[in-house]
């Protein structure tokens, strides 16, 4: 049994940035002397993304790039040589007040194309690495949607970027169990709150590289002819890579480690995994038509094509959502998806995204 796609909804918040105001932010931040500053550029200028959306007012930015503290905002850096930032409380405050309306904006959208009234649906997955709270965004959805208190929550949570190809593995399972069943299924990512302040050129990286996001689906068992249907999803741990990719709870964010062994890791790894999972479901990896990778960086995506024998043609969907949104972590890879239904891509369609671990997730399309 499939799990069909009704509808799609993104959402992302209001400020926008390109990469020249993103490195004027991490050299307030982040540089501490002028050698750093000249470093900065060019690790700025090979990420691949050209703009992206952050949850911060645009005045907080201005005060970042200009200098100045007109906003008075708890982000700007006191000077001090030992500036960490603000708690994790304070900013998980922020994600508490921020990340629920913009998950509702999404699931809003998600439900209109569907043309499903809230009051149909059964269940509620919702997706979220970047903060905690409870009463949660699930909360705020049934509320701001009027869903019926009746709707069967699952909250997905700390699984990283490929999280919502793990929620759209239960929405699946649902769907089977009950075929009658009408699936929200929301991913949120406040990661910029999260913002790493100081020198740490491995923590750099996801500065540079990170964004702020939603993403809904709306899934059933039945649906229109040709509607996207998900057929299989997969799941691995890379041997030896329990190191290679972290996400840890510290005193001030949440901290990210993206060590240089992850492209290596998936060189040698990723290639026989997929296709003997492919085999498993009776789909040669020759015939897969497209391709929805999620964009964790242009090292990650070049050595996907790399193990896969892949064309930039082939990800082109992942570098387009990479250049104008960044990596917003869980929804990253909806709105690659997105992208490919709305340009009509050809099918069996493979969706691939990889987590701490290091862990890849695999979805299958149709």
């Amino acid at each position: 049994m499939s799990l069909a796609i009704l509808g799609h909804g993104g959402a992302v918040p209001p400020t926008v940035i390109d990469q020249r105001d993103a490195a004027g932010i991490a050299s307030a931040i982040c540089c501490r002397t002028d050698e750093h500053r000249t470093w900065l550029p060019q690790m700025y200028d090979h990420t691949g993304v050209q703009r992206r959306h952050i949850q911060y007012d645009r005045a907080v930015v201005r005060d970042l790039i200009e200098g100045t503290r007109d906003s008075g905002s708890i982000f700007l850096p006191t000077g001090a040589p030992d500036d960490r930032g603000p708690t994790t409380g304070e900013r998980n405050a922020i994600y508490a007040a921020k990340a629920g309306p913009l998950a509702v904006e999404a699931a809003r959208r998600a439900l209109l194309q569907a043309d499903v009234k809230p009051a149909r649906l059964t269940h509620l997955i919702t997706v979220s690495c970047t903060g905690f709270h409870a009463p949660g965004p699930d909360h705020g959805l049934i509320r701001e949607l009027s869903l019926r208190p009746g709707v069967q929550r699952t909250q997905i949570g700390y699984m990283g970027c490929h999280g919502a190809l793990n929620g759209l593995r239960v929405a699946h399972a649902f769907a089977q169990a009950d075929r009658s069943a009408f699936v929200l299924r929301s991913a949120v990512e406040l990661c910029s709150l999260h913002y790493h302040y100081g020198w740490d050129p491995q923590k750099m990286i996801a500065n540079a590289l990170f964004a702020d996001g939603a993403a809904a689906l709306i899934c059933a068992a039945d649906g229109p002819a040709d509607a996207w249907r998900l057929v299989a999803s997969g799941s691995v741990v890379l041997p030896n890579s329990a190191d290679a990719m972290t996400w840890t709870i510290a005193d001030h964010g949440f901290e990210m480690t993206l060590s240089k062994r992850v492209p290596g890791l998936i060189a040698e790894h990723l290639r026989p995994w997929l296709f003997g999972w492919l085999n498993e479901h009776n789909v040669q990896p020759e015939s897969v038509a497209s391709w929805a990778i999620h964009p964790g960086g242009p090292k990650i995506l070049e050595s996907v094509e790399a193990a896969l024998h892949l064309t930039e043609q082939d990800t082109a969907a992942s570098r387009a959502v990479l250049a104008e949104y960044g990596n917003m972590s869980s929804p990253t890879v909806l709105f690659i998806l997105d992208r490919l239904r709305r340009e009509g891509a050809a099918r069996p369609c493979v969706a691939l995204a990889f987590g701490p671990g290091l862990s890849a997730e695999a979805a299958l399309f149709v």
